[in-house]
């Protein structure tokens, strides 16, 4: 395994297209590295892995371990080594937070892990509700999809930060998820405010992209790109 390394399965773009069919299990995935992010199987909730343990926050709210069998169309992740930290001890927005890491990152010319753990006085996450075929595009499926918040809660935001010119490959910008201490509540983040905590980062030398070569619904799909950066946008913010 090459250091400071990001492996990915997956496009993001391949997930757009409406291609959430599971082609690489979370027992595979878990051998490329102990934290990350993703989704599941039918775009079935949202991936969350954390000191090497693999967690689905589901539509309805709740937040199961998963067992390894599980798998994801779409992931990324590193195995976590932080370079930097970063601490705070007043009251800070999500975007007064992203301003300061892209401050303090080595670099916006490539990927970042992002690690954050702390008290949040506000926590705003989604998750996207299981699709059954024939698939939706992302956006779509993103269009309707719960919403939770919680105030006051402890826990842990994971992801990376991705440079400009891999938009489509994921998400340009940052991408994170949310896991409670508790383990019972979490997501894709929307919004955040963090009372307290401490940020780890580490920069990425090493894309690993990985396709799934053998799934013939994405070898053979014309993905429409037409619309890609747009769609993005939308259904990741």
């Amino acid at each position: 395994m090459i250091s400071q390394s990001l492996f990915q399965h997956g496009t993001l773009s391949a997930l757009m297209a409406g291609l959430f069919e599971g082609t690489l299990s979370i027992e595979e995935l878990l051998t490329h590295g102990n934290l990350g992010i993703g989704t599941l199987h039918d775009l079935d909730g949202e991936l969350i892995i954390l000191n090497g343990q693999a967690f689905q926050a589901k539509a309805d709210g709740t937040v199961i371990a998963l067992t390894g069998a599980e798998t994801v169309p779409y992931a990324a992740v590193t195995s976590f080594a932080p370079q930097s930290e970063i601490s705070f001890s007043e009251e800070i927005t999500a975007n007064e937070i992203k301003h300061v890491l892209q401050e303090k990152m080595t670099s916006l010319n490539t990927f970042q892990a992002i690690k954050l753990t702390g008290t949040f006085s506000h926590m705003h996450v989604r998750a996207v509700p299981k699709q059954t075929k024939p698939y939706p595009r992302l956006v779509e499926a993103a269009r309707v999809q719960p919403e939770y918040k919680q105030q006051n809660i402890k826990g842990t935001v994971i992801g990376f930060y991705t440079p400009q010119l891999f938009q489509g490959a994921a998400a340009a910008g940052f991408h994170l998820h949310f896991l409670s201490d508790d383990q019972q509540f979490g997501g894709h983040i929307l919004d955040f405010t963090l009372a307290k905590g401490t940020v780890e980062l580490q920069t990425i030398e090493t894309l690993i992209q990985h396709f799934p070569i053998e799934h013939a619904a994405f070898m053979e799909n014309k993905i429409d790109y037409a619309n890609l950066h747009a769609e993005i946008e939308e259904a990741e913010n």
